[in-house]
């Protein structure tokens, strides 16, 4: 029996860090979050330009995404875009999306199309308490539909998950399968007519690797 192919998961690395060390961190939750997804972890097209905070607790080397420093920012931007029909146009619409420490775009001209309506793509995103992008994290957060927000008490980091924080995350990432399964995920009207599939995760810098 030939076996089901699983959602492809982009997940995009902090300023200055890597695909390998975002690995490294999201490895630290539970399993059964994402394991029924293909994850990918890409690393930066341009090598870093300055110091990395990660230097000394993971190894060189360390990339940036078009020169500024939010993965999280970065995919928000290109689901904005692409639900207005400004890219990815022949790509099947991005599904859903984890934003870690996100933040919306500060340019008004960007901000105007990207964020021009509510961003109908299941979305989570985690909001330290103590991060210094809590505000900003809220701010794209409003910016789309429905919203799932998890809450936590670290900083700017990808954050070790208690139990309730797991069950509410596993519990969204079996929806996500089931209505990718069913055909159910909402497609924004400008990319009605390509094939539903696709899906995001992605990260802000971070403090630290927990042991």
């Amino acid at each position: 029996m030939e076996q089901e192919k699983k959602a492809k998961v982009l997940c995009l690395h902090g300023f200055r860090t890597s695909g390998s060390f975002l690995k490294k961190q999201i490895s630290k939750w539970h399993p059964s979050i994402f394991q029924q997804f293909d994850m990918v972890f890409p690393d930066g097209i341009f090598p870093a330009g300055g110091k990395s905070e990660i230097e000394g607790i993971f190894p060189p080397p360390y990339f940036e995404w078009f020169q500024f420093n939010k993965g999280a920012t970065l995919s928000a931007l290109l689901i904005g875009y692409q639900a207005q029909g400004k890219v990815l146009t022949d790509h099947p619409p991005i599904k859903f999306m984890v934003s870690i420490s996100g933040s919306k775009f500060r340019d008004p001209g960007i901000c105007d199309i990207a964020y021009k309506d509510s961003i109908k793509v299941k979305s989570v995103h985690f909001i330290g308490e103590k991060d210094w992008l809590k505000v900003p994290s809220e701010e794209l957060a409003s910016a789309f539909d429905d919203p799932l927000i998890i809450r936590h008490p670290q900083g700017h980091t990808v954050p070790r998950l208690d139990d309730a924080s797991v069950k509410q995350l596993s519990e969204w990432s079996s929806r996500i399968l089931e209505d990718l399964k069913n055909g159910d995920l909402h497609v924004p009207k400008a990319l009605d007519s390509e094939e539903s599939t696709g899906a995001g995760l992605a990260e802000n810098p971070v403090e630290q690797v927990a042991a």
